[in-house]
């Protein structure tokens, strides 16, 4: 064996060790999701298929009972995130793309100056700035809400969604934007008929890493919905199935929680993938 050849594969067991380590954590996240009582303690690998019908009846226990026990309050609590998160997604869009052609293309004295700043926000750990937050929803009104969690969360994704479309934007040939101003075309014109279909991996990319954000988020959505279930997203949602029992932790309705909420995120990836990686990947090269 050459040097190339063991270098390469090196390169791929390196590659599989790196693959195996991210999926693990869900693999078995999904078999423990199908175990029950005793079950959860004993250690396997590899899922166990009943082989007769009465335990073939039992196998969907955890998913059943997160869904539909409780008053289907689980499913209350996926609708929220669902919403929340899209409401999020389509107000970063909606502002960012705006305040990135005015970055981009709209050239003002002190514009790098107020770049850096509303990147500088998004270094802020959330939680230092939870306690004016809180006042901030209380005096507008809407705590317990779901428009609480989509202001403080839009907040938190803006100046990243800013900040990549506006590095997008500068990409884009100018000379598309002053043929548009020749034939009399206004800003907003400029915007919508000619820049968001050239932007769309952008968009996409930005949009699903603001849902992920919005979708995953704990720590606002305790704070800003702790007096009713009637606006929980889906962390607070799986966070308070631990604290359901007085005897131990069911970690197999846990699980199945935590799978049910995990894919539509896996889907969404995988229908946007082509879309996200050249977003990702846009900018870099330079013809």
């Amino acid at each position: 064996m050459n040097r190339s050849t063991f270098w390469n594969v090196m390169f791929y067991v390196f590659v599989v060790f790196i693959v195996l380590q991210a999926v693990f954590p869900f693999y078995y996240a999904i078999i423990t999701s199908f175990k029950t009582g005793s079950q959860i303690f004993s250690i396997t690998y590899l899922p166990e298929i009943p082989t007769d019908r009465e335990h073939w009846s039992h196998y969907f226990d955890n998913y059943y009972n997160v869904l539909f026990s409780g008053n289907g309050s689980f499913l209350r609590n996926i609708w929220n995130s669902v919403w929340v998160s899209t409401w999020t997604v389509a107000v970063a869009l909606c502002l960012g793309t705006t305040a990135a052609f005015a970055l981009a293309r709209v050239r003002f004295r002190g514009r790098k100056l107020f770049l850096m700043t509303i990147l500088a926000v998004s270094m802020f750990p959330q939680v230092a700035v939870l306690a004016g937050l809180f006042e901030t929803v209380q005096s507008l009104g809407i705590y317990n809400t779901d428009w609480s969690l989509i202001f403080s969360y839009t907040i938190f994704t803006l100046p990243f969604t800013v900040w990549i479309l506006t590095t997008f934007m500068r990409e884009l040939p100018v000379e598309l934007e002053e043929a548009a101003i020749v034939d009399g075309a206004s800003p907003w014109v400029i915007i919508t008929r000619i820049f968001l279909p050239l932007m769309w991996p952008a968009l996409v990319t930005t949009g699903l890493l603001a849902f992920i954000a919005a979708w995953n988020e704990y720590l606002y959505a305790l704070t800003f919905t702790a007096s009713s279930n009637e606006n929980r997203t889906v962390p607070v949602g799986i966070a308070l199935l631990s604290g359901s029992s007085d005897h131990e932790i069911p970690w197999g309705p846990i699980m199945a929680a935590s799978v049910i909420v995990t894919l539509p995120l896996i889907g969404l990836v995988l229908i946007f993938q082509r879309k996200i990686i050249a977003g990702l990947t846009a900018g870099g090269v330079k013809g």
